[in-house]
């Protein structure tokens, strides 16, 4: 005999008590990937998942994600970045190359803590309208605190694309070699960069964390090749950043 569920087991993956964690973070960062020149942008910080497991830690590498599955030692879910659009006006280097328009990456993350003071994560997202590509980002971060409401941490990083995002950001056709001066590049697949990054977070209250934070990443592969960046640009890059966040608390 087929049993029916109850109207509450039915709500029960909804129902609970959950946390919405919004914010923002400032950003000194290069003016497009791959250039040796710098700007200030500001990024959204938003996290949601339920209530009763111990998030030890975050960041700034975090994106905009929902953990689904959260044990507290493992979370899993859909993610999502927000692509701004890349063209001339940024930087005269890109003056006569294709436009990466505004646009979404979609996909999904999981992340694991192997120990109490260390985090796996990883993301795999696609491009919508910014490029068609596929992104997908490691990166492992060891945390302690150095005092009730500091916490420092640290960890290497690592990112893969395949050929269409890499043709977006740093490909250059014969047509646009024209345009720009830069030499012809067709890339292919492959390792995107290497860094490593480190971050000092404070817990001003119960709800609201600020943090600093600066990551260094050797761009290497398809990225490394790009005639744009050895003609034009860096293989070095570096991050500085300030960030601050709220948590929501509610119940469904």
């Amino acid at each position: 005999m087929l049993a029916l569920a109850s109207p509450s087991q039915a709500q029960s993956f909804y129902s609970g008590d959950w946390s919405l964690t919004i914010g923002a973070a400032g950003m000194l960062v290069p003016q497009y990937e791959g250039d040796d020149t710098y700007h200030f942008v500001a990024q959204p910080l938003i996290s949601f998942g339920r209530q009763g497991t111990q998030q030890r830690f975050t960041s700034r590498n975090d994106n905009i994600s929902i953990g689904l599955v959260d044990t507290g030692t493992f979370r899993i879910g859909p993610t999502g970045k927000l692509v701004f659009g890349r063209d001339g006006g940024d930087s005269e280097d890109l003056i006569g190359l294709n436009p990466v328009r505004f646009g979404v990456e979609i996909g999904g993350f999981a992340e694991v803590y192997p120990t109490d003071w260390m985090r796996v994560r990883g993301e795999v997202r696609r491009g919508i309208r910014a490029h068609d590509g596929m992104v997908a980002d490691l990166a492992l971060d060891a945390f302690t605190d150095i005092a009730p409401d500091v916490q420092v941490s640290a960890g290497p990083r690592l990112s893969w694309a395949n050929d269409h995002y890499f043709d977006a950001y740093y490909g250059v056709s014969p047509e646009e070699s024209i345009a720009s001066g830069i030499t012809p590049y067709n890339p292919g697949s492959g390792l995107k960069s290497i860094g490593i990054g480190g971050a000092i977070k404070w817990d001003v209250t119960d709800t609201i964390q600020t943090s600093v934070f600066a990551e260094y990443s050797r761009l290497s592969g398809p990225a490394a090749d790009s005639t744009l960046v050895r003609e034009r640009g860096s293989k070095n890059q570096f991050l500085f950043g300030l960030s601050a966040t709220y948590r929501f608390d509610f119940s469904l």
